[in-house]
């Protein structure tokens, strides 16, 4: 994944989770639960290489990035609306399933954590 993939992939996600794009599901019991916990609260950093939904894989079916500047305001725009949106407002997380508001900001900080660090911002 590139810097600016990355950019596409973190607005794919926020699209998805608001319901402007639509994403697979592939919660269970055990994602919902334990992976969820674990993901949201554990003291470790999300490992990098996880396979995410085709739908926000820019390789895949994801936006393609086109100008660098324009995606990152785009991304901007996405992270204020995600930031004022209530939990019960949200679509299901694909792994994780139905969130409350503090799950869902503990969420986007982490997935946006998680791909700054990757690049070394």
């Amino acid at each position: 994944m590139t810097p600016h993939q990355a950019v596409c992939h973190l607005s794919d996600a926020f699209k998805a989770i608001m319901g402007e794009k639509s994403a697979s599901s592939i919660a269970t019991p055990f994602s919902r639960t334990v992976i969820k916990w674990v993901a949201l609260n554990a003291p470790m950093k999300w490992p990098h290489g996880v396979k995410t939904m085709p739908e926000v894989d820019q390789e895949i079916g994801g936006t393609k990035p086109l100008e660098f500047v324009r995606d990152r305001h785009a991304l901007e725009a996405l992270m204020e609306q995600f930031a004022v949106k209530e939990g019960r407002e949200l679509q299901p997380h694909p792994m994780f399933g139905p969130m409350t508001t503090p799950q869902w900001q503990r969420w986007g900080w982490l997935h946006m954590d998680h791909h700054l660090r990757q690049f070394g911002v």
